[in-house]
């Protein structure tokens, strides 16, 4: 008979692995909103019905909502933040003070009830907390029902009217959003004009507005025949309404927001590539028009490489859109400024739509970790841009042996500065945007780069594929990751996201002496000056051309790298090198006077410090 102590630990640990497998719950919401838009005072009343599921095995008594509008006032905490950042962003700081009451963002909820009941709710900037008439337990569902009326300020961040290119609307976080709550309970963080982080859901959206705005949107439209503009199959029999407004009607699926735009004088084209996906395009007419007459082809290979490299796209369109004041992601659509050269236009178009892969299908916290996205979707820009360019797409850009080389200056600059902060820092404490620039794309960009050194390059992009795999749709986190990884390659990385992910610490290998050991023998003696481990490659090049690559695993590794772009050559696998040893010798089979030179790392993937002492030409002694 089996005890009921070996029964209560089999149903806890059955119970721990499975919250620790990618199947762990997911809150789920169902939006239906209707807004109908006064183009004269830039204002919108709206009705959204909600419905929303709880998965969780926690009873809810409140809910939270974002009311994102609310941050573009004269002295919401984005203001605040923006104008005491040491480092401010022009694009922001300095337009709140010119704020007028018209110009202003805000959203005022009129009703707000749950399952047919009132609820008492109070706003705080972009929070809207709901204390509920009756708990949602667990596993059941709730309505919610608002009515609301949003005024759209002008274009600050993201969002807004009338942004520097002419662009009428640009509306990205418009409307009230449910808080995610998950593992780690409710996130309500103030919209200080960072991240993001929402619930999956499917939308059905209603957007009525004066019949000469073209509307695009992240989304599939319900209703071709009843717009026009470009939307519906060519030789669609229209059927507009009479009035002076039309109503687009979407539906979004499994996304977790809703973006769209609307201007006066889009020019809308579509383009379909062979797996179906439609792809579309809204611009205005202006200097740079052949730019966006030649995205679409470009973007369909782009997409291609996408697919085959990071996973594939799970959804039948993508708006590609001009409006905001940048590049920004959003399910199914990017909002990207659109008056741009060929390359520029290219470049943040790819990078914008590879955040459908680690934003919008993975959707990891870009709160917590912003270097999930922003420096994944780095990264795969990197290696499409340069693919692209290969395939003479770019027009006199040349595809590069190392496109990341500039990138890691970047990190280097940082570095030295005193102002790097760990990638563990929540997205809206950095202390300096430089900080937060560097940090999330380009150290998060190096992140992969250079876990292509540490477990070889093989292995990141087969963990690629399965990460994407297992967790699109759900979620990771930073562990979530680096199992990913340490299952596809066989080693342990603990120590890797200790060091790099919530540490500042720099790494620092240098060749400290190479000297005869015999007559036969060289001697080579390396230190480890920085304080963050790494395994080694070294590469001897003797005077006759030959290379040979003595490659030191790091012990915390436990095990090998293997499948890396240095394996092509002899490779001798040396004994491993702990955490904290200070220096490392071994012994190369050759005369002192056959080697031509030592270098550490020659691939540059190993974000080393100081470089200067990682070659050695060897001198006639």
């Amino acid at each position: 008979m089996q005890s009921p102590f070996l029964t209560i630990f089999f149903l806890l640990a059955v119970s721990f692995f499975a919250q620790a497998q990618p199947d762990r719950w997911q809150q789920h919401v169902d939006y239906q909103m209707n807004i109908d838009f006064d183009v004269k005072n830039h204002q919108f009343n709206g009705t959204q019905k909600l419905v929303y599921t709880n998965n969780s095995p926690d009873k809810l008594k409140k809910v939270f909502f974002h009311l994102y509008l609310n941050a573009f006032q004269k002295d919401s905490q984005m203001a605040l933040r923006a104008q005491s950042m040491p480092d401010t962003d022009p694009r922001v700081a300095g337009k709140f003070r010119k704020l007028t009451p018209k110009d202003e963002g805000f959203t005022q909820v009129k009703k707000l009830t749950m399952d047919g009941q009132p609820t008492q709710y109070h706003i705080e900037g972009t929070v809207l907390e709901v204390s509920l008439p009756k708990p949602i337990l667990p596993h059941s569902s709730a309505t919610f029902e608002m009515e609301f009326l949003s005024q759209v300020p002008i274009q600050i961040r993201r969002n807004g009217r009338n942004n520097a290119e002419g662009i009428d609307y640009s509306m990205s976080q418009w409307y009230p959003k449910m808080a995610e709550y998950d593992l780690d309970g409710w996130h309500t963080d103030p919209y200080v004009a960072r991240e993001f982080y929402g619930v999956w859901g499917d939308f059905d959206v209603k957007i009525t507005i004066d019949k000469n705005y073209v509307v695009a949107a992240g989304g599939y439209i319900q209703n071709p025949e009843e717009v026009g503009h470009g939307y519906g199959e060519k030789g669609l029999k229209l059927h507009l309404p009479q009035g002076d407004k039309y109503t687009y009607h979407f539906k979004a699926p499994n996304v977790h927001d809703f973006v769209w735009a609307a201007d006066r004088d889009y020019v809308h084209t579509k383009f379909q590539r062979k797996d179906g996906e439609v792809l579309h395009f809204f611009y205005q007419k202006g200097p740079q028009t052949k730019s966006w007459d030649k995205l679409p082809a470009i973007m369909d290979k782009a997409i291609d490489y996408a697919n085959e490299h990071f996973g594939q796209y799970q959804y039948k369109t993508y708006s590609f859109i001009q409006g905001g004041d940048g590049g920004m992601e959003y399910p199914l659509a990017t909002l990207i400024t659109g008056n741009r050269p060929l390359n520029s236009l290219v470049g943040v178009a790819v990078h914008e739509q590879m955040h459908s892969w680690y934003q919008m299908m993975l959707a990891s916290n870009e709160l917590l970790y912003p270097w999930m996205d922003e420096g994944f979707t780095t990264y795969a820009s990197t290696k499409i841009m340069n693919y692209l360019a290969g395939k003479g797409l770019l027009g006199t850009m040349k595809a590069q042996d190392d496109p990341f080389l500039a990138h890691y200056a970047r990190y280097f600059q940082i570095h030295e500065s005193n102002l790097e902060e760990p990638l563990s820092t929540h997205a809206d404490h950095y202390m300096t945007n430089t900080a937060y620039w560097t940090g999330a794309y380009t150290k998060g960009e190096i992140t992969l780069r250079q876990l292509e050194y540490v477990i070889g390059e093989e292995n990141v992009a087969q963990g690629l594929l399965k990460y994407f795999d297992a967790w699109h749709g759900k979620h990771p986190n930073a562990n979530d990751f680096f199992r990913i990884m340490e299952k596809q390659s066989g080693l342990q990385l603990d120590w890797y996201q200790e060091y790099w992910i919530r540490t500042i610490h720099g790494i620092d290998y240098g060749i400290k002496d190479v000297s005869k050991k015999s007559r036969k023998k060289t001697k080579v003696t390396l230190e480890k000056i920085g304080v963050m481990p790494m395994p080694l490659d070294v590469v001897v090049t003797f005077k006759n051309g030959d290379q040979k690559l003595f490659y030191i695993p790091l012990r915390e590794m436990r095990g090998e790298k293997t499948g890396d772009v240095m394996n092509t050559m002899e490779v001798e696998v040396l004994p491993d090198w702990g955490i904290y040893g200070k220096e490392y010798q071994f012994t190369i089979e050759a005369k002192y006077k056959k080697i031509k030179s030592i270098e550490i790392d020659p691939s540059h993937r190993m974000a080393d410090t100081n470089q200067k002492n990682n070659l050695l030409m060897v001198k006639k002694k």
